[in-house]
This record gives C-alpha cells, sequence and structure tokens, in this order.
C-alpha cells in the first residue's frame, strides 16, 4: 500500500492512498455525515431494513459507513474489515472514527479471510463491501467465490451493498459474479464517473414501489440521506431489466 496522504479543500478533508484517487472524505464541519453520492448510496439496504443487528464495512475508507451506522443504528453491532493499519490509524487521528467499545469492532484483516471464516457466516444483516488499493482499477476481489462467501456471511434475509468502480465491462463481471449466492441483485446508475452501486438480498424480496418511496421519505428526514434517489433508480433498473 502506497503512504497515506490527507487534504484538505473547501471545508473536505480527503483521504488517498499516494495517488490521486479519493479513498474517503469528510465534510469537517460534519464528520459524522456521509459525504460521497455513492457512500449514501451503500446505504440503500435501510430501504429493506430498518433495524439491522450487526453490519460490516469490508474496506474501511475514510470511516463514512462505519461512524454513520454506529452513530444511527443504536442497537445493532459494527465491524468495520481493514487490511491496512494505516489506514485505521488515519481515521481515527483524522476522521473522527471512535475507539472499539461495546458496539463497534475495527479489525486488521484481509476482507477474503473474514468471509471465508465459517465463525462469521449467518451472522451478519447487511454488508457493505468497498474494497480498492491505492490504484484503483477495479475492486481487489471480484470472484464468484468472493461474493459467494459475503453472502454466505448473511443472515438469511441479509443484504449486501458493493461499490463497483471499474471499467464498464468490468461492471457486468461483478455483477454476473454475484448471482449464484443472491436470490435477486440489482443496481443503481452509475455516478462519479464509474462508481456503481450494486445490492444483493440472499433471500429476494417484494418489492412496492409506493412503500419503498413512503420509507424513502422517512429516511431522509431521520437520516438525511437522499434515498428518494435510490428508489427512482431501483425503478429504472426494473424497467431496464
Amino acid at each position: 500500500m502506497s503512504g497515506i496522504t490527507v487534504t484538505e479543500e473547501n471545508g473536505v478533508r480527503f483521504l488517498r492512498f499516494g495517488t490521486q484517487w479519493v479513498q474517503g472524505s469528510m465534510k469537517i464541519a460534519d464528520p459524522y455525515a456521509i459525504d460521497l453520492e455513492y457512500v449514501q448510496q451503500m446505504m440503500m439496504w435501510t430501504l429493506f431494513n430498518a433495524t439491522p443487528q450487526h453490519i460490516v464495512q469490508l474496506g474501511l475508507g475514510a470511516g463514512a459507513l462505519t461512524k454513520f451506522c454506529h452513530r444511527h443504528f443504536a442497537t445493532a453491532k459494527v465491524t468495520a474489515i481493514e487490511l491496512d493499519a494505516a489506514v485505521i490509524a488515519a481515521c481515527r487521528s483524522q476522521f473522527f472514527l471512535l475507539s472499539d467499545d461495546e458496539r463497534l469492532r475495527v479489525l486488521q484483516m484481509d476482507a477474503m479471510a473474514f468471509v471465508q471464516d465459517v465463525q462469521n457466516h449467518g451472522t451478519v444483516d447487511v454488508l457493505q463491501v468497498d474494497l480498492y488499493d491505492a490504484q484503483a482499477r477495479g475492486p481487489v476481489y471480484e470472484s464468484p467465490a468472493f461474493y459467494q462467501a459475503c453472502a454466505d456471511c448473511l443472515a438469511p434475509h441479509g443484504i449486501l451493498t458493493v461499490n463497483l468502480f471499474c471499467d464498464a465491462p468490468d461492471h457486468g463481471k461483478n455483477l454476473e459474479a454475484m448471482e449464484a449466492g443472491f436470490g435477486a441483485i440489482a443496481w443503481l446508475p452509475e455516478v462519479h464517473d464509474g462508481n456503481v452501486v450494486a445490492i444483493g438480498f440472499k433471500t429476494a424480496p417484494s418489492i412496492d414501489f409506493t412503500d419503498l418511496y413512503q420509507r424513502a421519505a422517512m429516511i431522509r428526514a431521520t437520516l438525511g440521506l437522499p434515498a428518494e434517489s435510490w428508489v427512482d433508480g431501483l425503478q429504472s433498473w426494473m424497467q431496464g431489466t
């Protein structure tokens, strides 16, 4: 991993791994909010589960998802998996990530080792995957075996969200790799010049868009997230397929 760099511009603090690619960001005036749109989209599971008991992030980035979930889901355990100790240290010193407590664990380990550990299988309600190296050429793990292991970690009605930042042909490669392990998958329109956020359901849900828009309005009111746009995107995906 390249050296960690932290920069600030226009009230936003950025984390990079020694390259031009932004690995995470934080509004300094509102450090527990989620700044980037694609990271907000990683929360679209809230449309389907308002009370998760265990939320896991694979890839810490600047800690935005971990901080947000820990703050807003007071009954949930939150676990973050990060391979690089320097990233964890930067999140705690520069990005307001709290120390571990009875609900928060940050584990320095490889994401593949976590999802392949049978002790973790069936224990996760929400799995958020955002795994990139310094060059950000594509997801670190994108094989069917990896996505199957992710699915194995999920409880029967568990949900995965994954950031697919890669060239357009590789979006399809990752989505195909997800298919075997999930009862249903969908994805939102591309944002940020290449980020596509997909959602995978261990058990296929029944979708009522009227209910989803009502839920989205509640999410906007309580969490400050633009959830109506996620429902718009899911509806667009359904019409396109």
